[in-house]
C-alpha cells in the first residue's frame, strides 16, 4: 500500500493542531462552549491555511461523544475516530470545482432533510465554493435560507470576491490568514523531529518560504525533500531538489544592482540559471529579497520575518540603494515574472529586468517633498517682477527652488530626459528656464509649434518627474512662447512671463518690446 503523503498524515486533529489562525479557533471554541452554533459558516483565505481542515474539525467538534465542550473534539471517541478515517456517515464533503451545476445542490437540497444517521448534525463542507454558476448559487441560497436545525454548511474559498453577497450575509465569515515564516518553520522542524529525520535550520527556514505561508505546501516540499530519512538534508540539499537558486546569488545580484556593475549581475544570473535554479523561481526570490529591502528601508528591519544575520545583509543594502532604483528594479522584475514564458533562452528576461532596473540604481536619491505651508493672500495683486527688482523672499519651513538651481541641474535633467524619452531631449534643446515663482518653474520656447510639443502629455509627466527627481521637490511648469530677436528691453522676460497682453503682442502680432515702463 502506497505511503500516506505527509500533510494528509500531520493534518490537525484538534484546535491546538491548528497554526497561525487562532483568531479563529478561539471563536469557534468558545462557540461550542455556549452552545450557539451557527448554522453556515464561510471560511475563505490563502491555499494550505487551513480551512478544511478546520471545517472538518468543527464536525467532529459538534459531534464529538466526550461531556466536556472544552474538551470537543477529544479525538478519541467513536465520532472522532469515524471522521479521522473518512467514514462518519454525516460528513459530507463536496468539491464545488466538479458540481457546479444546479441540479447538484438541488440534489443536495433534496438530501439534506433525512435526519443524520449517527451524530447530532449533518455537516456539509462545500469546498470552492466560488465555482458555483450562478444558478447553482440561487438554488444554494434557498436552503441557507431555511436550513433544517440538523444541518450545519461550511462554504471554504479561495477567492472571496467571487461569491455573491447574498451567501456571505447568511453565513458567519471567517477569514484565514497565511501563517508566518516562523510559525512555518517551527511546525516543519516538529514534524521532521517526529518523522526521525535530520534537517538544516537553513533548510527549514527555505522550505518555509518556498511555501509562500502555506502550511499544506511547506510540509508537502518537506516530503519531496526526505527520500531516505537516514539522510540529512541540508541547504545545499534542498536548493537543489527545489530548484530555488542560492540565496548568496540573489544577494551577489542585488549589490552588482548597487554598483551599477552589469557584466558582474549578468554574471550572477547566468551562473545561477547553469547551478540549475529555475528562471522564473530566481526571479520570485529576487522580488522577495527586494521587497524585504525596501520594507528596512522604509521602516526597520523590524518589518521583516528574518534571521538577525540576513537581517544584517538586508541593513547594509538598505543603506546603500535609493527608493526610487528600489522601486525600478521591483516592478522591472515583477514584470518579467509575471510575463515569462520560458523559450530558449530563459533567463533573458531576467537579464533584461536587471539591465533595465540598472539606469536608475546608480541616481542619487531625491529629497522628499516638503510640508505644504498655506500662504495668505495678499490684499492687492504684487506687481510684475522685473530683473532689476529682487525675488520675492522665501516662505519659513519651504525648501524654495532658486532658477539658478534649475539652471544648474539643466544639463543633468536633459542627459536624464535622454534614458526617458528618445525624442524628448531633442525638444528640450530650444527650451529656456526663465523663471520660478513658487512652485511653478516657467520655460521658455521660440514658438507656437515647441509650446504646443513640450506641454503634450507624455512629455509633461516625463519632465515632472524629473523635476521631482533631480531637484527635490514637486515642480510644475508652464510654456511661454519668447522670441529672443524680439525682446529687447530689460526685465522683459519676466513681464512676458506674467502679462498675458504683452506676450501675446509679442508672439502672435510680432510686435518687439523696445522699452519697458514702471
Amino acid at each position: 500500500m502506497p505511503a500516506q503523503a505527509l500533510y494528509l498524515r500531520w493534518r490537525p486533529r484538534t484546535f491546538e493542531d491548528v497554526i497561525g489562525q487562532e483568531h479563529i479557533t478561539r471563536t469557534l471554541r468558545n462557540a461550542l462552549r455556549q452552545g450557539r452554533i451557527r448554522h453556515a459558516y464561510l471560511f475563505s483565505g490563502p491555499r494550505g491555511t487551513g480551512k478544511t481542515s478546520t471545517a472538518r474539525l468543527l464536525a467532529k467538534a459538534v459531534n464529538c461523544l466526550d461531556d466536556d465542550p472544552d474538551r470537543r473534539p477529544c479525538d478519541v471517541c467513536a465520532h472522532c475516530v469515524a471522521v479521522n478515517e473518512g467514514r462518519f456517515l454525516d460528513l459530507i464533503e463536496i468539491d464545488a470545482a466538479s458540481h457546479t451545476g444546479v441540479d447538484d445542490v438541488r440534489d443536495l437540497r433534496d438530501r439534506i432533510a433525512f435526519a443524520p444517521s449517527e451524530g447530532r448534525y449533518k455537516i456539509y463542507i462545500i469546498d470552492e465554493v466560488h465555482r458555483f454558476s450562478g444558478a447553482a448559487f440561487d438554488a444554494l441560497l434557498k436552503t441557507l435560507e431555511e436550513p433544517p436545525a440538523h444541518a450545519i454548511f461550511v462554504l471554504a474559498t479561495t477567492e472571496i470576491a467571487k461569491v455573491p453577497a447574498t451567501i456571505k450575509s447568511r453565513c458567519q465569515l471567517f477569514e484565514f490568514r497565511r501563517v508566518s515564516l516562523a510559525e512555518v518553520t517551527r511546525r516543519l522542524a516538529q514534524i521532521a523531529a517526529a518523522e526521525g529525520v535530520s534537517v538544516e535550520p537553513a533548510a527549514l527556514e527555505l522550505i518555509a518560504r518556498e511555501g509562500t505561508g502555506s502550511v499544506r505546501d511547506s510540509i508537502s516540499l518537506l516530503d519531496q525533500l526526505i527520500a531516505d530519512p537516514s539522510v540529512p538534508i541540508t541547504l545545499a540539499m534542498a536548493e537543489q531538489i527545489l530548484g530555488t537558486a542560492s540565496s548568496q546569488h540573489v544577494i551577489d545580484l542585488v549589490d552588482a544592482l548597487i554598483e551599477g556593475n552589469a557584466a558582474r549581475g549578468l554574471d550572477v544570473i547566468n551562473v545561477a540559471i547553469d547551478s540549475g535554479a529555475d528562471p522564473r523561481q530566481f526571479g520570485q526570490q529576487l522580488i522577495a529579497h527586494l521587497r524585504q529591502v525596501l520594507l528596512t528601508r522604509l521602516g526597520g528591519d523590524a518589518l521583516v520575518d528574518a534571521p538577525e544575520e540576513r537581517r544584517a545583509v538586508l541593513r547594509q543594502q538598505a543603506a546603500q540603494i535609493g527608493q526610487g532604483a528600489l522601486l525600478t528594479a521591483l516592478r522591472a522584475f515583477n514584470n518579467a515574472v509575471a510575463e515569462w514564458r520560458g523559450g530558449w533562452q530563459p533567463q533573458l528576461p531576467l537579464e533584461m529586468a536587471f539591465l533595465e532596473s540598472l539606469r536608475l540604481a546608480a541616481e542619487p536619491e531625491p529629497a522628499p517633498a516638503p510640508a505644504r505651508v498655506e500662504r495668505t493672500r495678499p490684499s492687492a495683486p504684487p506687481r510684475p517682477a522685473t530683473d532689476e527688482t529682487p525675488p520675492p523672499p522665501r516662505v519659513e519651513g519651504v525648501t524654495a527652488v532658486r532658477l539658478s538651481d534649475v539652471l544648474e541641474a539643466w544639463p543633468r535633467i536633459q542627459k536624464l530626459a535622454r534614458e526617458r524619452d528618445r525624442t524628448l531631449p531633442a525638444l528640450l534643446e530650444h527650451v529656456t528656464p526663465r523663471e520660478v515663482r513658487g512652485e511653478v518653474l516657467i520655460l521658455s520656447v521660440p514658438s507656437p509649434f515647441f509650446k504646443q510639443k513640450v506641454e503634450a502629455e507624455d512629455k509633461r509627466a516625463v519632465l515632472d518627474s524629473l523635476f521631482y527627481q533631480i531637484l527635490g521637490t514637486p515642480l510644475k511648469f508652464t510654456v511661454i512662447v519668447i522670441d529672443e530677436a524680439q525682446v529687447k528691453a530689460p526685465g522683459a522676460n519676466s513681464a512676458l512671463a506674467t502679462d498675458d497682453v504683452l506676450a501675446f503682442g509679442v508672439n502672435e502680432l510680432g510686435g518687439e518690446l523696445t522699452e519697458l515702463d514702471e
